[in-house]
Protein backbone atom coordinates (compact mmCIF):
# COMPACT_ATOMS: atom_id res chain seq x y z
CA UNK A 1 0.00 0.00 0.00
CA UNK A 2 1.16 3.23 -0.90
CA UNK A 3 1.21 5.97 1.62
CA UNK A 4 1.25 9.76 0.12
CA UNK A 5 2.09 12.46 2.88
CA UNK A 6 -0.09 14.93 1.29
CA UNK A 7 -2.71 15.18 -1.52
CA UNK A 8 -0.35 18.42 -2.89
CA UNK A 9 2.42 15.58 -3.36
CA UNK A 10 0.35 13.42 -5.29
CA UNK A 11 1.82 14.04 -9.28
CA UNK A 12 0.81 10.83 -10.40
CA UNK A 13 -2.48 9.87 -9.03
CA UNK A 14 -4.21 7.10 -10.63
CA UNK A 15 -8.01 7.38 -11.41
CA UNK A 16 -9.54 6.50 -7.72
CA UNK A 17 -12.64 5.52 -5.69
CA UNK A 18 -11.44 7.85 -2.45
CA UNK A 19 -12.98 7.04 1.23
CA UNK A 20 -12.73 10.47 3.06
CA UNK A 21 -12.68 10.27 6.55
CA UNK A 22 -10.70 10.17 9.89
CA UNK A 23 -11.58 6.74 10.56
CA UNK A 24 -10.37 6.78 14.26
CA UNK A 25 -10.68 3.12 15.53
CA UNK A 26 -11.65 1.80 11.60
CA UNK A 27 -14.72 -0.03 13.20
CA UNK A 28 -17.48 -1.78 11.57
CA UNK A 29 -19.09 1.47 10.57
CA UNK A 30 -16.26 2.60 9.30
CA UNK A 31 -14.82 0.20 7.33
CA UNK A 32 -18.72 -0.17 5.85
CA UNK A 33 -17.40 2.84 4.12
CA UNK A 34 -14.02 1.79 3.10
CA UNK A 35 -15.21 -1.58 1.80
CA UNK A 36 -17.59 0.52 -0.25
CA UNK A 37 -15.00 2.20 -1.92
CA UNK A 38 -12.83 -0.51 -2.33
CA UNK A 39 -15.66 -2.58 -4.59
CA UNK A 40 -16.19 0.46 -6.71
CA UNK A 41 -12.42 0.61 -7.22
CA UNK A 42 -12.54 -3.61 -8.22
CA UNK A 43 -15.38 -2.75 -10.23
CA UNK A 44 -14.09 0.44 -12.07
CA UNK A 45 -10.57 -0.82 -12.43
CA UNK A 46 -9.62 2.10 -10.31
CA UNK A 47 -7.15 2.73 -7.28
CA UNK A 48 -9.19 2.20 -3.61
CA UNK A 49 -7.72 4.91 -1.87
CA UNK A 50 -8.40 6.66 1.77
CA UNK A 51 -8.11 10.43 2.26
CA UNK A 52 -7.83 10.67 5.75
CA UNK A 53 -6.25 13.60 8.27
CA UNK A 54 -3.48 13.49 10.69
CA UNK A 55 -3.84 15.02 13.79
CA UNK A 56 -7.36 14.94 14.39
CA UNK A 57 -8.89 17.85 12.73
CA UNK A 58 -10.92 18.84 16.55
CA UNK A 59 -7.08 19.05 17.66
CA UNK A 60 -6.66 21.89 15.29
CA UNK A 61 -9.97 23.69 15.00
CA UNK A 62 -11.36 23.24 19.15
CA UNK A 63 -8.25 21.43 21.15
CA UNK A 64 -10.32 21.91 24.23
CA UNK A 65 -12.57 19.80 23.37
CA UNK A 66 -10.54 17.59 21.12
CA UNK A 67 -11.48 13.72 21.40
CA UNK A 68 -8.80 11.11 23.05
CA UNK A 69 -8.08 8.97 20.01
CA UNK A 70 -8.86 5.17 19.89
CA UNK A 71 -5.82 4.07 18.05
CA UNK A 72 -2.84 5.52 17.08
CA UNK A 73 -1.64 6.73 13.09
CA UNK A 74 0.43 4.02 12.66
CA UNK A 75 -2.11 1.09 13.50
CA UNK A 76 -4.75 3.00 11.46
CA UNK A 77 -2.64 2.88 8.49
CA UNK A 78 -2.22 -1.21 8.89
CA UNK A 79 -5.90 -1.46 9.34
CA UNK A 80 -6.38 -0.21 5.79
CA UNK A 81 -3.81 -2.18 4.28
CA UNK A 82 -5.46 -4.98 5.77
CA UNK A 83 -8.08 -4.11 3.96
CA UNK A 84 -6.85 -4.22 0.44
CA UNK A 85 -6.84 -0.25 -0.30
CA UNK A 86 -4.40 0.36 -2.41
CA UNK A 87 -2.81 3.74 -1.25
CA UNK A 88 -3.32 6.50 1.40
CA UNK A 89 -3.69 9.96 1.58
CA UNK A 90 -1.97 11.22 4.91
CA UNK A 91 -2.59 14.73 4.89
CA UNK A 92 -1.38 16.59 7.88
CA UNK A 93 -4.26 18.79 9.62
CA UNK A 94 -2.94 22.63 10.34
CA UNK A 95 -4.31 25.94 10.11
CA UNK A 96 -2.88 26.36 6.18
CA UNK A 97 -5.77 23.11 5.24
CA UNK A 98 -8.13 23.81 7.72
CA UNK A 99 -8.25 27.34 5.44
CA UNK A 100 -8.92 25.50 1.87
CA UNK A 101 -12.36 26.02 0.86
CA UNK A 102 -15.38 23.85 0.21
CA UNK A 103 -15.09 24.50 -3.41
CA UNK A 104 -11.44 24.09 -3.67
CA UNK A 105 -11.30 20.65 -1.54
CA UNK A 106 -13.52 19.07 -4.30
CA UNK A 107 -12.50 21.06 -7.70
CA UNK A 108 -8.52 21.25 -6.57
CA UNK A 109 -8.03 18.41 -4.42
CA UNK A 110 -10.27 15.13 -5.03
CA UNK A 111 -10.80 15.56 -8.61
CA UNK A 112 -8.01 17.72 -9.65
CA UNK A 113 -5.16 15.91 -7.59
CA UNK A 114 -6.59 12.65 -6.91
CA UNK A 115 -8.75 11.80 -10.31
CA UNK A 116 -11.55 10.72 -8.63
CA UNK A 117 -14.41 8.99 -10.12
CA UNK A 118 -15.77 8.50 -6.63
CA UNK A 119 -16.29 9.57 -3.12
CA UNK A 120 -17.06 7.59 -0.62
CA UNK A 121 -18.17 9.40 2.88
CA UNK A 122 -20.26 9.36 6.08
CA UNK A 123 -23.81 10.69 6.48
CA UNK A 124 -22.33 13.47 8.41
CA UNK A 125 -19.33 14.46 6.52
CA UNK A 126 -18.25 18.17 6.64
CA UNK A 127 -14.99 19.79 5.17
CA UNK A 128 -13.67 23.06 4.19
CA UNK A 129 -12.93 26.31 6.26
CA UNK A 130 -15.68 26.70 8.68
CA UNK A 131 -17.18 23.32 8.08
CA UNK A 132 -19.16 24.97 5.52
CA UNK A 133 -19.12 21.87 2.69
CA UNK A 134 -21.37 19.01 3.61
CA UNK A 135 -22.76 15.98 1.08
CA UNK A 136 -24.71 18.01 -0.65
CA UNK A 137 -22.72 20.39 -2.05
CA UNK A 138 -20.07 17.72 -2.72
CA UNK A 139 -22.46 16.13 -4.40
CA UNK A 140 -23.76 18.99 -6.76
CA UNK A 141 -19.62 20.26 -7.56
CA UNK A 142 -18.23 16.14 -7.95
CA UNK A 143 -21.48 15.61 -10.31
CA UNK A 144 -20.48 17.83 -13.00
CA UNK A 145 -16.93 17.15 -13.15
CA UNK A 146 -17.88 13.31 -13.75
CA UNK A 147 -17.67 12.25 -10.38
CA UNK A 148 -20.03 9.96 -8.35
CA UNK A 149 -20.65 10.63 -4.65
CA UNK A 150 -22.01 7.98 -2.02
CA UNK A 151 -22.94 8.36 1.24
CA UNK A 152 -23.17 5.47 3.38
CA UNK A 153 -25.32 5.71 6.05
CA UNK A 154 -24.78 5.28 9.88
CA UNK A 155 -24.59 1.25 10.27
CA UNK A 156 -25.94 0.02 13.42
CA UNK A 157 -25.01 -3.23 15.69
CA UNK A 158 -27.67 -4.87 17.66
CA UNK A 159 -30.27 -1.94 17.82
CA UNK A 160 -27.34 0.73 18.78
CA UNK A 161 -25.66 3.70 16.36
CA UNK A 162 -21.94 2.67 15.66
CA UNK A 163 -19.73 5.43 16.04
CA UNK A 164 -16.17 6.50 17.64
CA UNK A 165 -17.92 8.94 20.09
CA UNK A 166 -20.13 5.71 21.56
CA UNK A 167 -17.10 3.30 21.57
CA UNK A 168 -14.93 6.00 23.82
CA UNK A 169 -17.81 6.29 26.13
CA UNK A 170 -18.13 2.38 25.90
CA UNK A 171 -14.19 2.08 26.94
CA UNK A 172 -14.01 5.12 29.55
CA UNK A 173 -17.49 3.30 31.40
CA UNK A 174 -15.15 -0.43 31.18
CA UNK A 175 -17.66 -2.10 28.88
CA UNK A 176 -15.02 -3.77 26.71
CA UNK A 177 -17.38 -6.30 25.83
CA UNK A 178 -19.73 -3.66 24.04
CA UNK A 179 -16.69 -1.95 22.67
CA UNK A 180 -15.92 -4.50 21.10
CA UNK A 181 -19.11 -5.18 19.96
CA UNK A 182 -18.91 -1.99 17.88
CA UNK A 183 -15.73 -2.30 16.74
CA UNK A 184 -15.82 -5.62 15.56
CA UNK A 185 -12.88 -6.30 17.68
CA UNK A 186 -11.64 -6.05 21.34
CA UNK A 187 -10.54 -2.67 22.17
CA UNK A 188 -6.80 -2.57 21.82
CA UNK A 189 -3.58 -0.49 23.14
CA UNK A 190 -0.11 -0.95 21.59
CA UNK A 191 3.08 -0.72 23.34
CA UNK A 192 6.80 -1.30 24.56
CA UNK A 193 7.40 -3.57 27.87
CA UNK A 194 8.95 -1.25 30.16
CA UNK A 195 10.72 -2.24 33.98
CA UNK A 196 8.24 -0.82 36.64
CA UNK A 197 9.14 -1.03 40.65
CA UNK A 198 9.38 -5.18 40.44
CA UNK A 199 6.48 -4.96 42.83
CA UNK A 200 4.41 -7.46 41.08
CA UNK A 201 7.52 -9.86 40.99
CA UNK A 202 8.00 -9.47 44.47
CA UNK A 203 4.31 -11.12 45.36
CA UNK A 204 4.83 -13.67 43.11
CA UNK A 205 3.42 -11.72 39.99
CA UNK A 206 5.71 -10.24 37.53
CA UNK A 207 4.44 -7.49 35.57
CA UNK A 208 5.62 -5.28 32.88
CA UNK A 209 4.41 -1.60 32.49
CA UNK A 210 3.20 -0.79 28.98
CA UNK A 211 4.27 2.57 27.26
CA UNK A 212 1.44 3.36 25.57
CA UNK A 213 0.76 4.84 21.34
CA UNK A 214 -2.47 6.79 22.87
CA UNK A 215 -4.33 8.42 25.03
CA UNK A 216 -7.33 6.95 25.30
CA UNK A 217 -7.34 4.61 28.14
CA UNK A 218 -10.11 1.80 29.82
CA UNK A 219 -11.87 2.86 33.20
CA UNK A 220 -9.64 2.40 36.19
CA UNK A 221 -9.49 -1.41 36.79
CA UNK A 222 -8.51 -4.79 36.99
CA UNK A 223 -9.43 -6.50 33.56
CA UNK A 224 -8.78 -10.22 31.65
CA UNK A 225 -7.26 -9.39 28.48
CA UNK A 226 -4.69 -11.29 25.75
CA UNK A 227 -1.26 -9.99 25.51
CA UNK A 228 -0.10 -10.77 22.02
CA UNK A 229 4.07 -9.96 21.17
CA UNK A 230 7.00 -11.50 19.87
CA UNK A 231 6.62 -14.51 22.15
CA UNK A 232 2.58 -15.20 20.99
CA UNK A 233 -0.29 -14.87 22.26
CA UNK A 234 -1.32 -14.94 26.06
CA UNK A 235 -4.17 -14.76 28.29
CA UNK A 236 -3.18 -11.91 30.56
CA UNK A 237 -4.54 -9.99 33.71
CA UNK A 238 -4.13 -6.16 33.61
CA UNK A 239 -4.37 -3.54 36.26
CA UNK A 240 -5.10 0.38 35.12
CA UNK A 241 -4.39 2.76 37.73
CA UNK A 242 -2.43 4.31 40.42
CA UNK A 243 -1.77 1.48 42.53
CA UNK A 244 -3.32 2.88 45.73
CA UNK A 245 -1.34 0.49 47.71
CA UNK A 246 2.03 1.87 47.14
CA UNK A 247 0.85 5.17 46.88
CA UNK A 248 -0.50 8.07 44.04
CA UNK A 249 1.50 7.48 41.02
CA UNK A 250 0.77 8.47 37.39
CA UNK A 251 -2.09 6.06 35.62
CA UNK A 252 0.23 3.07 33.94
CA UNK A 253 -0.81 -0.13 32.52
CA UNK A 254 0.77 -3.33 34.33
CA UNK A 255 0.38 -6.46 32.61
CA UNK A 256 0.74 -10.19 34.05
CA UNK A 257 0.93 -13.01 31.63
CA UNK A 258 -0.51 -16.09 32.97
CA UNK A 259 1.19 -19.59 32.45
CA UNK A 260 4.29 -17.28 30.68
CA UNK A 261 7.75 -18.82 31.56
CA UNK A 262 10.34 -16.15 33.08
CA UNK A 263 11.82 -14.99 29.78
CA UNK A 264 12.75 -11.11 29.45
CA UNK A 265 9.91 -9.62 27.22
CA UNK A 266 11.22 -5.90 28.36
CA UNK A 267 12.07 -3.50 25.17
CA UNK A 268 9.63 -5.28 23.28
CA UNK A 269 6.23 -4.33 22.10
CA UNK A 270 2.74 -5.83 22.81
CA UNK A 271 -0.65 -5.82 21.77
CA UNK A 272 -2.96 -6.01 24.82
CA UNK A 273 -6.66 -6.44 24.08
CA UNK A 274 -9.27 -6.05 26.77
CA UNK A 275 -11.71 -8.33 27.10
CA UNK A 276 -13.46 -7.82 30.60
CA UNK A 277 -13.93 -5.83 33.06
CA UNK A 278 -12.81 -8.02 36.40
CA UNK A 279 -13.21 -5.52 39.34
CA UNK A 280 -12.60 -1.66 39.81
CA UNK A 281 -9.11 -0.28 41.67
CA UNK A 282 -8.92 -0.49 44.69
CA UNK A 283 -6.33 0.05 47.66
CA UNK A 284 -5.46 -2.95 50.29
CA UNK A 285 -4.39 -3.30 53.67
CA UNK A 286 -1.32 -4.73 52.57
CA UNK A 287 0.63 -6.71 50.38
CA UNK A 288 -0.94 -10.32 51.98
CA UNK A 289 -4.48 -8.59 51.51
CA UNK A 290 -3.37 -7.42 47.96
CA UNK A 291 -1.49 -10.71 46.88
CA UNK A 292 -4.75 -13.18 47.76
CA UNK A 293 -7.10 -10.72 45.56
CA UNK A 294 -4.61 -10.96 42.59
CA UNK A 295 -4.79 -14.90 42.74
CA UNK A 296 -8.86 -14.07 42.52
CA UNK A 297 -8.72 -11.84 39.76
CA UNK A 298 -6.25 -14.32 38.02
CA UNK A 299 -8.87 -17.30 38.66
CA UNK A 300 -11.76 -14.79 37.35
CA UNK A 301 -9.72 -14.09 34.27
CA UNK A 302 -9.23 -17.83 33.38
CA UNK A 303 -12.31 -18.47 33.71
CA UNK A 304 -13.40 -15.92 31.09
CA UNK A 305 -10.52 -16.36 28.86
CA UNK A 306 -11.00 -19.99 28.42
CA UNK A 307 -14.57 -19.63 27.44
CA UNK A 308 -13.35 -17.94 24.62
CA UNK A 309 -11.37 -20.34 23.48
CA UNK A 310 -12.62 -22.95 20.34
CA UNK A 311 -13.42 -26.46 21.55
CA UNK A 312 -10.29 -28.83 20.37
Amino acid sequence: MRILSSARTCEDAKPSAIAVGVFDGVHRGHRALLSKALTLARDGGLEAMVYTFHPHPAQVLVPAKAPKLIEGIEIRLERFAGMGMDAVILERFGAEFAAISAECFVDDILIGRLKAKHVVVGAGFTFGAGGKGNTDLLRERALVRGCAVHVVSPVEHQGERISSTRIRELVGHGDMRRAADLLGRPFAVIGLAMRGHRRGRGLGFPTANIALDTDLLPKRGVYAAVATGPLGAHQAVVNVGYAPTFGTQPVKIEVHLLDFKDRDLYGTTFAVEFIELLRDEKKFDGTAQLAAQIRDDISHARTILDALRPPE
